[in-house]
């Protein structure tokens, strides 16, 4: 189940079933889902993504620590801005991370300030790498796994049978990370 995180502009909390609304900004939105798991489709509408959130709460009570899916929050305000993830990736027992932000705040450092803390998180308790997958056209996706410390792995079609990117992120890579704190 996941865990509250919190950074200097973000809190991370489980998703509660009221979130729709305002998760259907970042879900709903085409230009966000254009990027998101092969496995999910874009959101059209309030009432999906309430049902998207109640299996999202269900599958997270199930999960074993540390996978997780998360709320981003700004610290400031409450404002719910988007989501995080850490899940279990088959066939090799990986753990990939992920992020969705709402259009309206990319750029701000945001997905690299809560990408930071999911794998700080799971680097606690105790995963010795955590990987991400990025389409090839996502720039902005690339950029920000840079930011992280992530390293370029290659490219697999082992997962979601779609040809990705493939990055990892170990302990000793944080130390090249921004800290995640604005202006650094």
């Amino acid at each position: 189940m996941a865990s509250h995180l919190v950074t200097g502009r973000l809190a991370l909390r489980p998703w509660q079933v009221d979130d729709a609304p305002a998760a259907l900004r970042s879900f709903g939105d085409e230009d966000v889902a254009r990027w998101l798991s092969p496995t999910m489709d874009r959101v059209t509408d309030a009432a999906a993504m309430r049902l998207v959130l109640q299996n999202w709460i269900a599958e997270d009570a199930a999960m074993l620590t540390p996978a997780g899916r998360w709320a981003i929050e700004l610290r400031d305000g409450g404002h719910l801005i988007g989501g995080a993830t850490l899940l279990p990736l088959p066939p090799d027992d990986e753990y990939e991370m992920g992020w969705q932000l709402e259009r309206t705040r990319w750029g701000n450092g945001y997905a690299t300030e809560a990408g930071l803390a999911v794998a700080r998180w799971a680097f606690g308790q105790g995963l010795e790498q955590v990987i991400a997958l990025v389409r090839p056209t996502n720039t902005r996706a690339a950029a920000t796994v840079r930011r992280l410390g992530m390293e370029w792995v290659g490219e697999t079609e082992k997962y979601h049978q779609l040809r990705l990117q493939e990055f990892r992120l170990r302990p000793a890579d944080l130390a090249d990370a921004r800290n995640g704190e604005p202006g650094r």
